[in-house]
């Protein structure tokens, strides 16, 4: 068994690599769905979900409010102190591979995985949220929903229509999904044209182009499921 988690406040360094096949790498878990480098993350970090729909749609989905919750890759990080803000009692583990987390069993009443490679949809990956979670447990996956103004700086992800189908590998195994409709909000147009055109490039222009307000339309899909029967 490895170690205990650690505590947001003291985290995990999350490391850069290869991306995975849904063009994640794990820099970009759990706090930013997309790996800009340093300087752009900051700013993206800035702009992403300014109204905190996503954390509070954490805890109506969990809750997470004096719980103890298990973020994956997420030590340390925005949505891990969001998330304690709320009240939840957050540690954090690495996903090492397809499956394998990090954490005790039944150590977790919430596990919370945003925008990485875990789904828990495979036996191997049911198998390890089941393990980590207490009976009764809840897993939450976080993913880009797409049909929105950010999926066209970001090309045809699966995610925007294999996961999202009543008969995809999550939907098709137990999991409901609740669409959380955000924006990324910039302070003017003239600092979205230029975040978009140093991100995207060609790409970025043509959808600075077309804004009308400085914000991008950002969907979202929690992904949802108990994990065992309370006790």
């Amino acid at each position: 068994m490895g170690p205990r988690p650690s505590r947001s406040r003291r985290g995990l360094e999350r490391s850069s690599g290869s991306s995975d096949d849904f063009g994640h790498t794990p820099r970009s878990v759990a706090d930013l769905p997309i790996d800009l480098g340093a300087g752009l993350a900051e700013r993206l970090a800035r702009v992403l979900d300014v109204e905190a729909k996503i954390p509070r749609t954490l805890d109506a989905l969990g809750p997470v409010v004096g719980r103890d919750v298990l973020l994956l890759d997420g030590a340390d990080g925005i949505r891990a102190r969001q998330l304690a803000e709320l009240g939840a009692l957050v540690t954090s583990a690495q996903a090492d591979g397809p499956a394998r987390i990090d954490a005790p069993d039944g150590s977790a009443d919430v596990l919370v995985s945003l925008w990485g490679p875990f789904r828990g949809a495979t036996a191997a990956e049911s198998a390890e949220a089941t393990r980590v979670l207490r009976p009764g447990g809840r897993l939450l996956v976080l993913l880009d929903y797409g049909r929105d103004d950010v999926s066209r700086l970001r090309g045809d992800l699966p995610e925007y229509g294999l996961l999202s189908r009543r008969d995809g590998p999550l939907l098709g195994c137990g999991f409901k999904v609740r669409v959380v409709h955000c924006f990324w909000t910039f302070r003017s147009m003239e600092d979205a044209a230029a975040f978009l055109d140093e991100s995207f490039g060609d790409v970025g222009r043509e959808v600075a182009a077309g804004m009308k307000r400085p914000r991008l339309s950002y969907n979202v899909a929690v992904y949802h499921r108990t994990i065992g029967t309370p006790s």
